[in-house]
């Protein structure tokens, strides 16, 4: 499915390239594993191959993409529960899931709600992670400096308040 040299965006971390596919035993279970290399914090990870549609792992978006993410991001947000402890899980699964969309409508909700009521600590930490994965990936889909891409996403969401 992918190959050395290529970039993914891994739900949760953000974008990395793939530094290795390789055989390993782990626990006596052998398994052919990508091992990605992240670009906002040089962390490593080992995806197996076998996993990669269960963990959300995907290519990164196309250029011509990011302004249809920016214009989802000015959209109306979805319906979401008054129960923050609901709310927390149902973007948690929205950023496990990994889609770029449902990681924008985490951003667009959660920058809302702060604007509105304020966010708790434990929200605050998830836009805050959700809002880096989504800026590091339309920044290196458009080749974009990630501050101007960042600029950008704060001023869409900021229309909003």
């Amino acid at each position: 499915m992918f190959s050395v040299g290529d970039m993914v965006c891994y739900p949760m971390h953000g974008v990395g390239t793939i530094q290795t596919i390789e055989e390993k035993t782990i626990l006596g279970d052998t398994a052919t594993y990508y091992t990605i290399r992240f670009v906002s914090n040089s962390m490593t990870a080992m995806v197996p191959v076998d996993n990669v549609a269960q963990v959300g792992l995907r290519r990164v978006i196309e250029a011509d993409e990011c302004g249809r993410v920016l214009e989802y991001l000015d959209g109306d947000s979805m319906a979401e529960s008054d129960n923050w402890n609901q709310r927390y899980r149902d973007n948690m699964e929205k950023l496990k899931r990994g889609s770029i969309y449902e990681i924008a409508d985490v951003v667009r909700s959660l920058k809302k709600r702060d604007n509105e009521k304020g966010l708790s600590s434990v929200e605050r930490k998830m836009l805050l992670s959700a809002k880096n994965v989504l800026v590091t990936e339309l920044s290196y889909a458009s080749g974009k400096d990630a501050a101007d891409v960042e600029a950008s996403v704060e001023s869409v969401c900021g229309k909003r308040a």
